[in-house]
Order: structure tokens, then sequence, then C-alpha cells
């Protein structure tokens, strides 16, 4: 009895479970097919919920589509895919239809022959070694005049004023007395006779006195050279001395061309060069000229030097101070080819400017950033002496659009440049250290080779060139940086010298590396390009970097076991400053590698 009943209640607990489990599954079955909704939903929200931008202001993300708040455009579905400005914060990326309502154009940058023409400014001056004035030679009274007004021209010989003169009276009385002696006294008459002369009386003159017998009492002053009136100081009936000035006259049958040249221009002006220009008074018609000097002083408050060239003016068609445009056939002397950009290229903020390059192989327009260094201005374009590679793509139309796209984005622009990372320092220094990391690459080629003795050796190479690094032109944070740098490459040679074998060697020059990675971009070198290299799987994958002065990739961390494995990191070339690589806004948390 007692069994069947455990049996019942057995059963009985049975079926509860299976009826309290149907239950339990039956009020969840709802909640999972909601789950299953929600999750559906979800999807459906993420593949909905694209990013909308402007194509002229990508700064403006919004979830759904309408109008820029900033220039009322359409937005437009941005890229979800990772743009070339995510890997460095000089780039700027556009969108197509910003690209074409910008206008933007590109071109290839090219050399362009020695040969250039240089444009100045100037004017038109008078000669000052033709510059003469008109005196009197004895005192007097004007009776008459006969050049009444500046600005009237005068001949050579011409007469200009009469002058009566008590003083002359005197002096021909003397010389009349001196005649009737002359046998017996000759040296009064030859001294009579002198006295008159140096009055600027003429031979004819003194003759007709002599043979008339009859003393004058007005004598005509004559002009001793032609040329224009400037000014005028006396008038009838004036009473002068010895030496006072009648009229100031100026030949303009040639004339000087005053130009200005700046100081970066100076070094393709010579004297001797040939000068074409034109006036505005003379429309249609060009003058030449020579350059004849070059002012040694350069003006402190315009920063240019005077050049003076001369010409003829037989038509009298130049005036003084009327305006010049001068073009000046100039030649290069530094090299055969430079490079040159068009003017419109530069965002202009002096000798460091600013233009864009078009960044090769992106899924969008994109632009670069550059710093550059330009020369003189050689007709419509400016030359490059560094911060460019021939056949590089750089804007030359839209480059003030891109700019304030960039800085509308809170990218880097003109206007908010990233930090330099480059230290001003005296070019014979950066010679200098050019020599140290040349024996640098003698270290790293020998490495390449697994060549440890050689290694060993060129590492001595690279201690000499420390030594003969003079930094007393050094001062406060230069000096105190590249102490630090040198007592680096120093210690870091001497653990190379020390090392026993390659793989040793290896790890050394690791350390050399950094150091000499940081030079570079502390101070520059004298040299036109080198390569910031890295091998992702030198010291079991940890990386290291080398400075390369070839693109191609010769890994010295496992020389012929793996040649090629590396990638170029970053190109430094000479003249250029290196810039820090953060965002300018949100600057990135940490990075794989710190100099």
């Amino acid at each position: 009895m007692k069994t069947i009943v455990n049996n019942k209640i057995i059963l009985l607990t049975i079926i509860l479970a299976l009826v309290f489990g149907g239950l339990i599954g039956w009020m969840a079955k709802p909640s999972v097919r909601h789950s299953e909704e929600e999750i559906s939903t979800h999807q459906h929200d993420e593949h909905d919920d694209e990013v909308w931008t402007c194509s002229m202001h990508p700064q403006i993300r919004q979830s759904e589509p309408g109008q820029c708040p900033i220039c009322g455009m359409d937005l437009i579905p941005a890229s979800s895919n990772r743009s070339a400005a995510d890997a460095n914060p000089m780039v700027h990326e556009m969108t197509p239809e910003a690209v074409a309502m910008a206008n933007i154009n590109t071109s290839r940058v090219t050399g362009i022959s020695p040969e250039g023409e240089l444009f100045l400014t100037g004017k038109v001056k008078a000669d000052e070694q033709r510059l003469s004035s008109v005196t009197a030679k004895f005192p007097g009274r004007i009776e008459q005049l006969f050049v009444n007004f500046t600005g009237q021209l005068i001949q050579p010989g011409q007469r200009l004023a009469t002058v009566y003169s008590p003083e002359l009276l005197t002096a021909q009385k003397e010389l009349l007395e001196a005649i009737k002696s002359k046998e017996t006294f000759p040296e009064l008459y030859t001294s009579a006779r002198e006295k008159l002369r140096l009055w600027k009386l003429s031979e004819k003159q003194i003759d007709g006195i002599e043979k008339t017998g009859e003393v004058r009492e007005q004598f005509d002053v004559l002009a001793d050279k032609g040329g224009i009136v400037t000014q005028r100081n006396v008038a009838q009936g004036d009473y002068i001395s010895t030496g006072s000035v009648f009229f100031n006259i100026v030949d303009l049958s040639r004339v000087w061309i005053m130009m200005d040249a700046y100081e970066t221009d100076l070094h393709f002006v010579n004297i001797g060069d040939e000068v074409s220009f034109t006036v505005a008074a003379v429309p249609g018609k060009t003058f030449s000229a020579s350059v004849s000097y070059i002012d040694p002083i350069i003006n402190p408050e315009t920063r240019a030097a005077s050049v003076r060239a001369e010409t003829n003016n037989p038509a009298m068609e130049l005036k003084p101070e009327m305006f010049v445009t001068a073009r000046v056939q100039s030649e290069l002397e530094a090299q055969e080819q430079s490079l040159a950009i068009p003017r419109t290229a530069l965002l202009w903020s002096g000798k460091r400017s600013i233009v864009y390059i078009k960044v090769p192989d992106t899924e969008f327009p994109s632009y670069e950033m550059r710093e550059i260094t330009i020369g003189p201005q050689m007709g419509e374009m400016y030359l490059v002496e560094a911060g460019l590679e021939a056949g590089e793509e750089i804007v030359t139309n839209g480059v003030f659009a891109i700019d304030a796209a960039a800085q509308l984005s809170g990218n880097y622009s003109m206007l908010m440049r990233p930090e330099s990372k480059t230290i001003e320092v005296p070019q014979p220094f950066r010679q200098q250290i050019t020599q140290v990391a040349e024996a640098y690459f003698e270290v790293k080629n020998a490495l390449v080779e697994d060549n440890g003795q050689a290694a060993e050796a060129a590492t001595g190479q690279v201690q000499h060139a420390l030594d003969q690094v003079d930094m007393r032109n050094l001062k406060g944070q230069a000096h105190d940086h590249w102490m630090m740098l040198k007592e680096q490459l120093e210690k870091a040679a001497d653990m190379m010298q020390e090392a026993e074998n390659l793989e040793s060697q290896r790890e050394h020059f690791a350390m050399l590396s950094e150091s000499i990675l940081e030079m570079t971009e502390s101070f520059g070198l004298e040299k036109g390009k080198v390569y910031r290299d890295f091998c992702p799987m030198a010291f079991d994958n940890q990386g290291a970097f080398w400075l390369s002065e070839t693109e191609e990739i010769r890994n010295p961390y496992f020389g012929e076991q793996m040649l090629t494995c590396g990638e170029v990191k970053e190109t430094y070339r000479k003249g250029q400053r290196v810039f820090a690589k953060e965002k300018p806004v949100a600057p990135a948390a940490g990075g794989t590698h710190n100099h």
C-alpha cells in the first residue's frame, strides 16, 4: 500500500513538472520573439543610420539628409571607408562635388631652364653725372637775362645773361695800360691778360679789347654746357658775386633707370645685364638699358637694394620720375635646372610658404599641406629651393578653398600649422652633421651585407665625424639638444665597437639609429632626400627604425636573410622642416614610435 502511494506521488510530480515547464516555455517565447525583433530592428537601424555631410564643409555631420547649416547646400552621404586623412593630419580629404565646385586644378611640378626673367619696378632719374650749374665768374649786376623760366632748353655757348661789372672795367684798363709797356714789362701784360682769362672771358673777347682799345661796360655770360634748366636762382637787376649760381641745368640725353631689387633677387642681377622696360607715357614701345651699378647697402625699411641701369634718351621721351616696369634677363648659377611652381599655387606667408600636393591613389580627392622654401620670382613662376620634387602634382587653382575647408574642419592649415620639431641652426653645422649621417650610412650598408668587421670600421668613422662637429655657433635650445644627442650617439657607437658578434651590433645599431633620426628631424641635413624606414619583424616583432639614403628598402637588421623587409615611413627633404604628427584638435593618444 505504501509503495502504491509513493508511485502516485512520483507520477504526480512528473506531471506537475511537465505542466510547469510548458507554462514557462510559453511565457518565455514572446520574449524571445521580441528579442529577435529588436535585433532585426537594430540591424535595420544600423543599415539606415548613415552619416550625411556637406561637400563644401566636410566638418558637418548629421544623421539624416537635409541642408548644410553653413552654405545651404544639400547634404550627401559620407563615406564610411578609412580616408587618407586618418593616417596623416596634414592631409585634407574632399568630395568630388566639392572639388568641382571649388574649381580645383592641379599640375605637375617641373623644372625650368637656367634662363629666366626677373621683374623689377622703378623710376627714370636724371644722370647725376650730367648735372651742372652756371655760376658767376665775376661780380656785378645783371643788366639783361635771356633765360627766364625753368625747363628751358639751352645749348653750349648760348648767351644766358649780360652783366655790368666795375671790377671788369678796372681789369680792362689794367690791360690797356700794360699794352703800352708791353715791350718793357711783358710780365705785366701777360698778368693783365691772364686775369681776364680767369674771369672766363674768351680769347676772342680779350683780343677785341686790345684791338679797339675801348673799355666795355657789359659782358655776356655764356653756357659752358647744354641741357634743361631745372632751377633759376637770379632775376634781372640782381647783384651777384663771384661764384653765385645763375642756373642749375641737367643734360637728359642720357638717363638712369633706378630699380628696387629685393635681397633674394640680388644674386640674379649682375653688372652688364640687359634690361628691357616700358613706361606708361609711351605705350607700345620697349626701351633697353644696361645695368651699371648695384647698391652694396640694403635699405632697412624696404629690404631692397637699388639697381641702376643707363640708357640713351635722344628723343627726350624718358622724363625724370616716370614709373618703369623692367625685365632683367637673368641666369641661374647654382644648377642647370631648378624646380618652379606657378604663383597661383602659393599660399603666401614669407619665404616658407604653403602649397597643397594631391595625394595619389586615394578613394576620394585628398590634398597634403606642405611647407616649402621658395626663391626669387622668375616671371609668373617662383623657384623652389626645398620641399618639392619633380613630378609631384601640385594644386594651382583653388588652393585657398582647400585651405579654408581644412581650417573649418579643424585640420592643419596656413593659419594653424603644426608645431615644428626642427631647430634653426647655421648651415656649417648642418654640413658637419651631414658627414656624421654619411658615416652612419656606411655602418648601415655594412650590416645590410652582414659584414660585422666593416660595420665596426665604419662606426669608427662615425666617432671621427662627431669629433669634427663644431658647436660653438649653437646657442640655447639647439646647443643643449645637440649635447644630449652627441652623448647618445657616442654611447651607441662605443657599444657597437665593443660588440662581439653581428647580432649584438644590430641591437646597438637600433640605438644609434634612434639618435640619428632625432638628429635629422631636429636639425636637418644638407642632403637632397633621406628616408625613415621601419622593419616590423625586427627584435621578435617589436620593430625597429633606421635612416636610409636610398628609397629602396635594404634591411640592416636581417641582411640577406630578409633584405627587402620593411617600408618607408617618412621622407626628409633638404631645407624642409619636420612637423609633429598629432591631430590639431584631438591629439592621438600614444604612438608606436617616439623619437
